[in-house]
């Protein structure tokens, strides 16, 4: 879904991303006005060939055991860019991002936040399911890397949201930032802003936690409600942490 009413300045910043994505790219115009339908189209152009390339992907062997490899799907104009960890039994089955357990619970967090999904882009570190719902594997979380990469150069946000352990660290890695050594430490690093280049990353923790424990609730909506703050175009009221490894 495109974002018609996605201010100007916003859509320039995407001619990087599309000639990044799209070698053969050319854009050239002398009227202002014409500017953001035709990046639109160029960005959903790029979008829909990027989204094929990601429902036919063999990189892994979980390409055996799918039923759907999900792409993204959101605003192509996003400020706000959500990576989950791979799709469960009922997005694998329908072939829609967040729509199980899970993304009732993200449907509530984002309504007490007053954010709306089509506001978001929201992908998968992982695009096939993980059998038995396991821990993803270093090559699988390799192997769908370079469609994360794309999807984020597409979109150009300006907050990346991790959500969970292996989203997190892979955001964060990526963006040379230093990481907790242990698992456990990430969970201090929820709710908390890190500057990274010319974006900014702000790890959550997963909606699932919440089906098992209820108890992180009153935490988690706390930090849910910071995305309204952090998707509009002013200065966001969050305190930017340094180091992640140091929180």
């Amino acid at each position: 879904m495109i974002d018609y009413g996605a201010p100007p300045h916003r859509l320039r910043s995407s001619l990087v991303s599309l000639e990044l994505i799209s070698p053969g790219f050319r854009f050239m115009v002398t009227d202002d006005d014409k500017i953001p339908g035709r990046i639109m189209h160029a960005k959903q152009k790029t979008a829909d060939t990027l989204n094929s390339a990601v429902r036919t992907c063999t990189r892994c062997n979980l390409h055996l055991s799918r039923i759907h490899a999900l792409p993204g799907e959101g605003s192509l104009h996003a400020r706000l860019f959500l990576i989950a960890q791979a799709p469960g039994l009922k997005e694998d089955g329908e072939g829609r991002m967040v729509i199980g357990p899970s993304g009732k619970i993200l449907d509530e967090l984002l309504d007490a936040a007053g954010v709306r999904r089509e506001e978001l882009y929201m992908t998968n570190l992982i695009k096939c399911r993980l059998p038995k719902n396991r821990r993803p594997k270093q090559d699988e979380i390799d192997a769908c890397a370079p469609f994360v990469e794309k999807e984020i150069a597409l979109v150009a946000p300006a907050v990346i949201v991790p959500l969970g352990y292996y989203a997190t660290r892979y955001a964060l890695k990526r963006s040379g930032l230093s990481t907790p050594e242990a698992r456990k430490g990430f969970s201090a690093l929820y709710g908390r802003l890190f500057p990274a280049g010319g974006t900014k990353i702000f790890p959550l923790p997963h909606p699932s936690a919440l089906l098992y424990n209820q108890s992180f609730k009153p935490k988690t909506l706390d930090h849910y409600r910071k995305l309204k703050m952090l998707g509009s175009d002013r200065d966001p009221q969050v305190s930017v942490a340094r180091n992640p490894s140091h929180v």
